[in-house]
């Protein structure tokens, strides 16, 4: 009964993050103000926040930010979306923008870089060097490990490539509780209904409530890089110059304390 009321209680959670992030803006919404809309990564958070602030600090403008995972704002956007600068977490999803032709090409650029990391709840005593096999479904048991979306969030896409990789996955079928973005899943761990979590080290660096175990490897998945790109058709006269803060020193020593690292920067 215990292990069903967990498992309810994990399901219910990311499934009420997945209903709260899907709701598409409407074209309405940046109409009622002159905000410069910029939809943003979930891991983000933190970080952009901190740049937002410091542009307007700088500016006479407004930014405002819609955080979600990458792949639902991607599809926000070909849904109509009024947003003006998308930043994802992988070019994947940028790439699909690109085809589609839902972005400025000339405006895309490579910003950042991050890590992928196993945690756990802060007070948690679990041990694991994360290397080949490694025991992460036996120190699990009856658990779930957290991700985000491992079929189309990035966080989600790099974890089970990195899990694949090291030849665990599938020992850990049927125990992933999977959320619709990475601070989803960081939010199961820091709470404690998963003993364990797949997120990026940035995320770690956000939630004090969680320690890092161990990072993956680097060769263990495909390097992970934030592209950001102006929309196509955008007028605002503020979205070159804010896509340009982003990658100015003032904006790079915000993102690096939030546990980014500059996208032409090795690990």
């Amino acid at each position: 009964m215990l292990q069903i009321a967990r498992s309810r209680r994990l399901f219910l959670s990311a499934f009420l993050v997945f209903c709260l992030s899907v709701v598409v803006l409407p074209s309405s919404a940046h109409a009622e103000d002159d905000s410069l809309l910029v939809f943003a990564a979930a891991s983000l958070k933190n970080a952009m926040d901190g740049v937002a602030q410091a542009y307007e600090n700088e500016h006479d403008a407004r930014v405002k930010v819609n955080y979600a995972g990458s792949s639902t704002l991607a599809r926000q956007i070909e849904r109509g979306a009024p947003a003006e600068i998308y930043v994802s977490a992988n070019q994947d999803w940028m790439d699909k923008l690109q085809e589609d032709g839902h972005i400025d090409n000339d405006s895309r650029v490579d910003l950042l870089a991050n890590s992928l990391v196993l945690i756990a709840p802060k007070n948690s005593g679990v041990k694991l060097v994360i290397a080949p096999d490694f025991p992460i479904a036996k120190t699990l048991g009856n658990d779930y490990l957290a991700m985000a979306n491992t079929n189309a969030v990035p966080s989600g896409l790099y974890g089970r490539q990195a899990l694949m990789s090291l030849g665990v996955w599938s020992a850990l079928d049927g125990h992933v509780a999977q959320a619709d973005d990475v601070r989803a899943a960081l939010a199961l761990v820091a709470r404690g209904e998963s003993p364990l979590g797949v997120v990026y080290a940035s995320d770690a660096v956000a939630e004090k409530d969680v320690r890092v175990v161990d990072t993956f490897p680097a060769d263990s998945h495909d390097p992970i890089v934030y592209p950001a790109a102006i929309v196509k058709g955008v007028d605002d006269p503020q979205a070159a110059p804010f896509l340009t803060f982003l990658q100015s020193d003032e904006a790079a020593a915000i993102f690096r304390k939030w546990g980014f690292r500059l996208a032409d920067h090795a690990p």
